[in-house]
This record gives C-alpha cells, structure tokens and sequence, in this order.
C-alpha cells in the first residue's frame, strides 16, 4: 500500500514517504475571517478533511493543523466602514466558519491557531532572518528580502524579474518593490503590538511560517490550500521559513475553486452561495456529497442543477442501505476494510470520482440482490457501502448525521408516522384510481421537502431538498 499525492511544487504526482514512520503531520491555510464563508471556503476543509480520514484508515496518526487569519487589511477596512471592533468581526465569523465546517461534517483540527495569539513567534522570527540577511526594518515595517532567497517562486514557477508583487497601503521604504511585508507599521486607529521595530501588526504570510513552525516544528508532511495561494502567500512563506532555517513542507497540496458563472466564487466580486444559506435549502450531508466527491483538483462548476444531480444520486445510496436496514430488521455494520477497487482509488492521489463509482456499483449489486430476495448478500453489500462512505464522512447512519438523541429520534418517529399516513391515503387514492388526488399527495410531500419513491414494498419517504 502507497499513498500517491500530487505535489505542485514537484509538479507530478508522488509516492508518499512520512518523514516520521506512521505519523503525517498536515498544515492547512484556513479561513480569513473577513466575511461569513461561501461554499468555495468549506471546499478546501472538506477536501482536506477527507484527505485526514484516509490517512487514518491507512494507519497514520495524524496531527491536522487549520489556522485562523483574524487580523488582515480587509478586517481592518471592514472595522472602520462598520464602526466595529476589528476583533468582534473576526470572531463573528470564525464561529460562523466553524458552523460551517461542523456542519459538513468537518473533523475539528488537532490545533486551530489564530494569528493575533502568536505574535511573539514571528517576532522571534523577524528577527532571525534579520540576523541572516534576509530582511530588513525601515519605517517600522520590516520586509523580505527576495534576492537574498535563491528558491524563491520556484513553486509558483515564475520568473523574478518580471514578478508584481501584491502590496498594500504604507509599505514605504522598500530597497527594491519585489520584497515582501512580513509586518506592517501601526497606523492611527488600527491594532498593533509592540516590536523591537516599532508598533504595528503581522503581514499575511509570516504568521503560517511561525504558526506552522510551532505547531509541526522545522519539517513537516503536508502543506494544503486553495490554488489561489500558491502565489503570493505560499511561496512567501516558503522563502521565511527557508531561510529561517526550516525545511518546511514535504508536499504541497492545493484544491480547485469552486466557480460560478466561470468566475472563482469570492466574496470581493460578490458572487458567493453562504453556507449558512445552503444549508437551509439542502440536507448537510447532500453539499458535501456534492463539494466532496468530485477530485480535489477538479474545479466545480456551481448550479442548482448540479446539485439537484448529487441529491439524487446520494438519495439512491441511501434508498439502499434504508432498505436493507428494514430487510435485515437490524443496523448493519460497516465492514472492517473496504473494497480493494475503492481502496486503490483513494490511493492514487484521493481519487475519489473512481472511488465513489465503487460505491454505486456496490449499490446496483445490492440492490439487484435485494430483488432476488438474497438477503445474505444485500446486506455484505450494504455493510462495505457503509465503510465506503465512512470514510468518505458520508455515511447517513453515523452519530454526526443520524443524530444521537432520543429527541431525535422520537421526532423521527412521530414525523414518520404522519407521512405514512398521509401515505396511506396517497395509496387509498392509487387504488381507486383517482390518480388526480394521489399525485396531488405526492407533489403537496415534496412541496415540504420530502421525496416520495414507490418500490415493491411501497412509498418510501426521506428527506430532500429544502
């Protein structure tokens, strides 16, 4: 068993070597707190998330850190438009991305560091690469020296001397406008904490470089984010951290955007879908069937059409395994393995599109069984589906999705038996073929976000959109 991942700075996919046997240490850029998150935002923590379950199937124990940008320019400008603590809206929507991410079914990270708790480290390591040559203070802001690092933007590929380097308001005092801001000069009204070089506050990419160091100490496995960081922010703070003295990342991982209308969905164009609003229109487990399941280097292209696919497709999966728990008049468990097919798919590279063709295959096979009336291997089948999507964080019978109360469950209950016997009326209706009234039935249960679907056994109910 090897676990291949693409490295974009090796620019091929690669076997996977823990630089400690049966460890794998993961770093993740996660959320800028500037804004409540869109689904482009969850993607990268589901893809990841998925990653970390995959290397704990395979026996690693994992240390997964996820960090938390709670001061930046747009939190600032965002504070003085609103006329509100630069703090209480970088908390406000940390909460609100980790509804999100629990929402979907996100483990919680190992750590999950924000930046305004570790300013003592980046000062500790503004001034080592001072000390090396590798920066410099002037105007109480202190700046990367780019020449003086070798290796800088060889993982974005790109050439020096025609670089643009992204820069922000008050960066003066610059030797050449290529360096980078690893800390920025206080201005009136802004936060900002005491340096040996004068008040201010973290520059963007420092605080991965001294969080990540740490956390996970001079090397680690695994550096994740959205494709949009390879440049500035990752080769930023590969040239720090580097010239810090660090090894810093073994393999650099990076997801696609979720896209709309052919645009990356962000906030600053305006074009994105809140995950606290599609989760009132669709089941939690469905979006992430839907943002998780295509490759984690594949773009997605955002519709409601799509997403009405991935609904249906999951609610086949679940039509099957809810037959089978009747069937068998007991919970089925998930297999201690999975398939092999399956197995080898997640291994090359999480691939999980193949995966996942694995497990609508073992639906069909069960569901074939199902209509032989062999319930011996209906229920094997539906055993290795629930591993399948365990690992996946998708399957329905688990506590997180299931819930685990007895509310919940008494809730369903009562629910269920109001639909079976509005059901039965629906089945009255067939009967005397008064088809008018039964589709009438029908269409007023998915009106209330309900689907109806007619088997041999008869109508069944779940959930569907909202």
């Amino acid at each position: 068993m090897t676990i291949r991942l693409y490295d974009t700075n090796a620019r091929q996919i690669r076997d996977f070597a823990p630089l400690t046997p049966g460890c794998v240490s993961i770093y993740l850029c996660g959320a800028t707190v500037q804004a409540a998150p869109h689904i482009g935002h969850i993607r990268s923590g589901l893809n990841f998330d998925i990653m970390r379950r995959w290397f704990v199937y395979r026996g690693y124990d994992v240390t997964f850190i996820r960090n938390v940008t709670d001061i930046d320019d747009k939190i600032i400008q965002k504070s003085a438009d609103q006329d509100r603590a630069w703090w209480s809206i970088g908390y406000e929507n940390e909460r609100a991305f980790n509804a999100g991410y629990d929402a979907l079914g996100c483990l919680p990270p190992t750590y999950e560091p924000r930046a305004t708790g570790h300013v003592p480290e980046m000062i500790e390591m503004m001034r080592g690469l001072i000390e090396r040559g590798h920066a410099y203070a002037v105007d109480g802001n202190v700046y990367f020296d780019v020449k003086s690092f070798p290796g800088y933007l060889e993982l974005s590929n790109q050439d020096l001397d025609g670089l643009r380097q992204p820069s922000g308001d008050g960066e003066t005092g610059k030797r050449d406008h290529r360096d980078f801001a690893m800390w920025k000069a206080s201005k009136p009204g802004e936060p900002d904490w005491e340096t040996p070089w004068g008040r201010g506050r973290p520059g963007w990419h420092l605080e991965c470089s001294a969080m990540a160091h740490k956390y996970l100490g001079t090397a680690f496995d695994v550096h994740g984010g959205g494709i949009d960081l390879i440049f500035p922010h990752h080769e930023n703070e590969i040239a720090q951290a580097k010239a810090y003295g660090d090894d810093f990342a073994n393999y650099w991982v990076h997801n696609a955007w979720v896209t709309l209308a052919g645009e990356k969905m962000s906030k600053s164009l305006g074009n994105s879908v809140l995950v606290s609003e599609m989760v009132q229109r669709w089941q939690p487990i469905v979006l992430r069937y839907y943002l998780g399941t295509p490759h984690y280097r594949s773009t997605i292209e955002y519709s409601e059409s799509a997403l009405d696919d991935a609904a249906a497709a999951f609610a086949r999966i679940t039509g099957f395994l809810t037959r089978v728990r009747e069937k068998a008049g007991t919970d089925i468990e998930p297999t201690p393995e999975v398939p092999l097919a399956f197995a080898e798919a997640m291994d090359d590279d999480l691939g999980v599109p193949q995966a996942l063709s694995v497990v609508h295959t073992t639906v069909r096979q069960g569901n074939s069984a199902l209509a032989a009336d062999d319930k011996e291997t209906a229920i094997a089948r539906a055993a290795e589906v629930r591993a399948m999507l365990g690992v996946l964080g998708l399957d329905p019978f688990d506590a997180h999705w299931a819930g685990e109360s007895e509310d919940s469950d008494d809730l369903h209950g009562a629910v269920d038996s109001l639909v079976r016997l509005v059901l039965q009326q629906r089945e009255a209706a067939r009967g005397r073929k008064d088809w008018g009234t039964a589709d009438a039935i029908r269409d007023q249960l998915q009106q209330s976000g309900l689907v109806i679907e007619d088997g041999p056994d008869g109508p069944r109910w779940s959930l569907g959109k909202r």
